[in-house]
Parts: C-alpha cells; sequence; structure tokens
C-alpha cells in the first residue's frame, strides 16, 4: 500500500471510533510508531482536524465528515459473504438491519460493480446443518438488536428467560456484559440481578426483552474476554482427551459431525487417521462412536475404552433377550 492510500485508510479508521490509539494503527497497517506519528502530523498538516490525548489516543473533532466512502467491488463481495452468512447466523433483527445497510452499499456502487456484485449473489451459499435436538424453533427471535442496545448504552435490561433444566420461565432483570457464538447459539453474559452473579444465558431461551431506561456501570464488570477465559480454564478440568484410529476412508464420510463432538486435532497416518478428541467424562460420545464398528480403535483414555466395552455388551443383551 502507498503512502497516499494508507493516510486515506487511516482517516477512515479515525473516522470509524471515538478514539483510535496509536498502537492500532501501526498494528493495520504493518508499520512503526515513528512512520504513525508522521501520517497523522501529515493529515494533520492538510487541513483534517485531529486531535490527540496523551496517552489514550487519537480523534477526529467533532463535525468533520468524509465524502461518501465508495467500495471496491471486492469489498462489496466481502460484504455480500458477510450477508448470507447474517441470514443463517444471526436473528431477525439483526437481518433486518444488515440487509438495509446492504442496499446503501449497493446504492453508491458504479454500475459495472453493481452488475458484478449481482452475478455472485446467486453463487454464494452458506449451508448450516444442525442437528434437531439443537435447533429450538420455537423462540426464533434472539432480540440481538435488542441485546447490542443495552450493551452499547449501559442499559439494564428485563427479560423472560426459559430454563430447559427447570422447565420454567423466570422475570430477570441483568446488566449485560457481552455476546460471542459458540456451538451453533448465541450466547448473553450478563450479571444477572435475581441470582446475583454472572450468568452465562443461551440467547435462543429469551421469550420477551424490553430494555430499561435505567444504566449500569460498565467499568464495575468483568470484560467478556477476561470472563471468557476463566470460564474456559474452570471447565478445561471437566473435560478430558480422547485419542481414536479412525479408518481414513470413513473420516471423509463424517464430515462437520466431528466437530460437534469436539474435534482438536487430526493427523493423517495414511490408512488411519489419529483424532483427538475433548469430552466431558459423560455423554452421547461413546455412543457415537459405536456406531462405526471395527472401523475405529480407542488409543486412551481406559475409561473410554470400557465405556465403549460397556454398551457393547448392553447392546448385546439386549438383542438377546
Amino acid at each position: 500500500m502507498n503512502r497516499i492510500d494508507r493516510l486515506t485508510a487511516i482517516l477512515i479508521q479515525l473516522q470509524g471510533k471515538k478514539i483510535v490509539k496509536a498502537s492500532e494503527i501501526s498494528e493495520r497497517f504493518n508499520i512503526s510508531l515513528r512512520t504513525v506519528y508522521r501520517d497523522v502530523k501529515a493529515l494533520q498538516e492538510a487541513g483534517v482536524p485531529i486531535g490527540a490525548e496523551a496517552g489514550t489516543g487519537y480523534y477526529i473533532v467533532d463535525g468533520y465528515h468524509l465524502p461518501p466512502v465508495m467500495f471496491s467491488k471486492e469489498e462489496a463481495a466481502a460484504l455480500l459473504t458477510a450477508e448470507k452468512l447474517m441470514e443463517k447466523y444471526s436473528d431477525h433483527s439483526n437481518e433486518k438491519q444488515f440487509g438495509f445497510a446492504m442496499e446503501k452499499i449497493r446504492s453508491v456502487l458504479r454500475g459495472s460493480d453493481k452488475d458484478y456484485l449481482e452475478s455472485l449473489d446467486d453463487n454464494i451459499a452458506v449451508l448450516s446443518y444442525q442437528p434437531h435436538h439443537l435447533q429450538n424453533e420455537e423462540f426464533p427471535n434472539k432480540f440481538l438488536s435488542d441485546i447490542q442496545q443495552s450493551i452499547g448504552n449501559q442499559q439494564v435490561m428485563s427479560m423472560e428467560y426459559f430454563s430447559f433444566k427447570d422447565e420454567v420461565a423466570t422475570r430477570r432483570e441483568i446488566e449485560p456484559v457481552g455476546i460471542f457464538h459458540m456451538s451453533h447459539n448465541w450466547h448473553l453474559i450478563a450479571w444477572c440481578r435475581l441470582r446475583q452473579g454472572y450468568r452465562n444465558f443461551r440467547v435462543d431461551r429469551i421469550r420477551k426483552v424490553h430494555v430499561l431506561s435505567e444504566r449500569y456501570e460498565k467499568a464495575k464488570h468483568v470484560s467478556l474476554k477476561d470472563y471468557l477465559t476463566q470460564q474456559f480454564k474452570h471447565e478445561e478440568g471437566l473435560l478430558e482427551e480422547c485419542k481414536i484410529l479412525m479408518e481414513t476412508r470413513v473420516v471423509k464420510y463424517i464430515n462437520a459431525q466431528k466437530y460437534y463432538y469436539g474435534l482438536v486435532s487430526e493427523k493423517n497416518m495414511g490408512d488411519k487417521t489419529e483424532m483427538l478428541f475433548l469430552q466431558p467424562p459423560k455423554g452421547y460420545f461413546t455412543r457415537w462412536l459405536l456406531t462405526f464398528g471395527n472401523s475405529i480403535e480407542i488409543l486412551g483414555p481406559e475409561s473410554l475404552k470400557e465405556s465403549m466395552m460397556q454398551h457393547a455388551i448392553e447392546l448385546r443383551d439386549h438383542y438377546l433377550k
């Protein structure tokens, strides 16, 4: 990237956030901090009102705006791909807003780029297989827009939450920390006033949401990153490594199933493939492995071998009755 393009990109980056650290600019463009300082000074000398806060970062003075940004066809194609992903992995509220945004993006494209995007539209697909027991058609709207509003404005959120474990719906007032997507579902981490502690809420189990005018202090809560780091460290003790050898000819047919069962790594060894899974001590993993018969070999742990033998004996006894 030449310097003119970089200066333009830095200006766009500055307009995208309230405060941008010099280290963020340095990392994004792979340049030294000294070069960042020179580039920012060049923009200031060109008349761009860039302010600086010692130890914090740079900002654009309120009231200054760039002309409408033009997208390249490659950037527009990347956004089209994102739109396809949104259709599968977001909810009604976010999908609708993203659709409006894409209409605005298409409106500023050159005619030839619009044709390019239209030619791609029918040739990009995101297929999402989700086991039936993981689907939840009862709660199609995950209220992601409302949750994002609550997080962004630090507003207390009232919700009706259905617990599958207790099979009961409860009304909660929460102070949201953040959201993340894992194992086919969106999760909301929040301080629950009812339980007086941090809780992990499955977003697809929320029945009703109301963002209140009351605000909470974001600084008094743990960050989403820190929460997840601590949570996964805690849960590591509940998982064990399961190593198996599977005939390579079989591996190609299981596709995404292996990821549902916690695949960590796989190593092709010719006729056999060594696969490492992280699994809780008890679960459906052994029943899944039984479906492969003698095309697999358990390498460890011993408890997994014992569990497999126990299930096999139960199956044999069942059909000998």
